[in-house]
């Protein structure tokens, strides 16, 4: 099976999630914190390495008049250096109103948890590919 990373970037934290295309379905992985105001690359390189993605995925803020979000620079950013470093096609996909899903699916859980905002994120990553993967001829 083909084997995706999606990422959830956010200014401090970048949830990820791992999916297949065969089944089209993502799952969260883990919420990594930023180190020194940069994406923990050490640890990116190592799920990179454990998972061996053939493609990754980033989701895009946008706002909802369809323009970008003032940081979006900093995510384009993130996906040319995801590129560089590991080599693998980068796709970017409009992430807008994800995180807000990823809370409602963990709200609606039987005797949930309030959500902590690691959960959100991994879970929003996971709701990034997915939409990628169903778009998918």
């Amino acid at each position: 099976m083909t084997t995706l990373l999606g990422f959830d970037f956010g200014t401090r934290k970048i949830g990820v999630a791992v999916g297949q295309l065969v089944t089209r379905s993502a799952s969260p992985l883990i919420t990594l914190r930023h180190r020194n105001e940069q994406p923990d690359w050490p640890q990116i390189e190592t799920l990179i390495r454990d998972w061996r993605p053939s493609a990754l995925v980033v989701g895009l803020p946008y706002n909802m008049d369809d323009t970008e979000v003032d940081w979006s620079q900093r995510v384009h950013r993130f996906a040319r250096q995801l590129q560089g470093r590991y080599g693998l096609a980068v796709h970017l996909i409009d992430e807008r109103l994800t995180s807000i899903e990823a809370r409602r699916q963990i709200m609606e859980r039987p005797g949930h948890a309030p959500p902590t905002r690691e959960a959100v994120d991994a879970l929003a990553a996971a709701l990034i590919l997915e939409t990628w993967l169903c778009e998918q001829p």
